[in-house]
């Protein structure tokens, strides 16, 4: 898969005023709109889920493909950084690709894709494959300038991307999490003075629960999901909630996390 947007290289050699000024530039050049040709809800379709789709059309078999979906997560061995995207199509892994890298500079919160981006980037240059989209374990647009590391993954490959993180890095959300929501839950996170280049209270992704326990004791916190490009923020949720299959991840990334554990005892080995 080649690079479409070269100029928006993460490059750890610049400084940090830089990266910052960059980031501003994928955000003006990021879409936050749904552009894209595949039908969303079937993203995440299993053979089952493609066969009742068969019949109720009439048709032996559904009527097209569902799209190619890549996971990417990220682990790490000491200083390097070890990229794993894994591609599905439906329940059925197309292909799997990893790189690693040297982390060049330290974790400084806002600039992940700085730090790691080149290792995912070098795995998708491997793919020989085509996703439509992309699930990415990190923030799209819930970033301080509008441009976490799925944001800035989309627009190097003009590929429509979602950010699928476990925290919240900055915004508002509309109303108080410190309760138990049950499955299904949207909350939205609007952006406020952290968010350099949204207008306050714009939408800028979605609190969503994927998972909760019965026991009243017991909660799962929820997913921070935000649109990276060519999504818009409800759209984007919509896509994370269907890929979950009664899992706090959704499966792209899930797929993903677990190659890439893979890839880090290979590596280590």
């Amino acid at each position: 898969m080649e690079v479409v947007r070269p100029d928006f290289r993460p490059d750890p050699a610049l400084s940090r005023e830089e990266m910052e000024a960059l980031q501003r530039d994928i955000a003006d050049a990021a879409n936050f709109t749904d552009i894209f040709s595949f039908d969303v809800g079937r993203v995440c379709e299993d053979d089952a889920d493609q066969q009742r789709l068969g019949e109720a059309t009439g048709a032996s078999e559904a009527p097209d493909d569902p799209p190619l979906v890549a996971g990417v997560d990220q682990a790490f061995v000491d200083d390097r950084a070890v990229s794993a995207v894994v591609v599905s199509r439906g329940d059925e892994v197309v292909e799997r690709v990893s790189a690693v890298l040297d982390t060049e500079i330290p974790y400084i919160p806002g600039l992940l894709s700085f730090r790691e981006g080149g290792a995912i980037v070098a795995a998708f240059e491997a793919l020989e494959s085509e996703p439509d989209l992309a699930l990415v374990d990190g923030s799209g647009r819930i970033h301080y300038r509008e441009a976490g590391l799925a944001t800035h993954v989309g627009l190097l490959f003009d590929l429509p991307t979602v950010g699928v993180a476990k925290s919240l890095l900055c915004g508002t959300p509309a109303r108080s999490l410190d309760e138990k929501f049950p499955i299904g839950t949207r909350v939205p996170i609007e952006a406020d003075a952290t968010v350099e280049t949204a207008d306050p209270g714009t939408v800028i992704g979605y609190a969503l629960q994927t998972r909760q326990y019965e026991n009243a004791d017991r909660y799962v916190n929820p997913l921070y999901v935000s649109p990276g490009h060519r999504f818009s923020a409800a759209t984007a949720a919509d896509v994370v909630e269907g890929c979950c299959a009664g899992y706090k991840l959704p499966e792209p990334t899930r797929l993903a996390d677990s190659y890439a554990d893979e890839a880090k005892a290979e590596f280590r080995e």
